[in-house]
């Protein structure tokens, strides 16, 4: 019988500083550590059409990377020859319990980040942004979710350049070049 999780056999794509696959990959858990090699992964801010809101979600507090921290609302790895717009739904569906993501648009295709070490753990990502919209509160995975809410665009931007803040790097990072990008430059 077969108990291992999506997490345990999950891969990651290994990609040159330009996002082109280099043919290798590795084990998702196993290839997050101080020496991380750049890989392909993506992130996606899903907006609520009634008000505009956007969701965020706390990562779940037993995750390898980044435990319990307040982030964007889903981001993850695609498989090998997995096409982004299909992870980003899969990931979607799998984390948040959102199968129906709508208008999904990569609003910053060569977005790329390296993090200072957290808990002993560096990432390293190639990662395209994509912006989606959804008209149903999340029905979240709890193995990688601990928390969620939706919070007005114009309270997201206060609260994620507030230093204190409990937030990744990742979205503070992001938020600098998604803030002038439609959607959200019009929220």
């Amino acid at each position: 019988m077969d108990t291992s999780t999506e997490a345990e056999t999950e891969r990651v794509v290994f990609v040159t500083e330009d996002g082109v696959p280099t043919g290798e990959t590795g084990p998702k858990l196993a290839s997050h550590h101080a020496e991380t090699r750049l890989h392909l992964a993506f992130s996606c801010y899903v907006l609520r059409r009634s008000d505009n809101a956007l969701l965020i979600t706390q990562r779940a507090l037993h995750k390898k990377v980044w435990p319990g921290v307040w982030t964007n609302s889903v981001c993850g790895h695609p498989a090998p020859d997995e096409a982004l717009e299909t992870a980003v739904r899969r990931r979607a569906s799998y984390e948040l319990g959102l199968s129906g993501l709508e208008d999904l648009e990569c609003v910053l295709p060569t977005y790329r980040y390296r993090t200072p070490p957290f808990q002993g753990i560096v990432e390293n990502e190639f990662c395209p942004v994509f912006a989606a919209w959804a008209d149903v509160d999340p029905r979240p995975n709890p193995e990688e979710v601990g928390g969620w809410r939706w919070i007005s665009w114009a309270d997201y931007a206060r609260w994620i350049e507030d230093p204190a803040t409990d937030a990744s790097y990742w979205a503070r990072d992001q938020f600098a070049q998604l803030k002038d990008k439609k959607p959200f430059s019009a929220l």
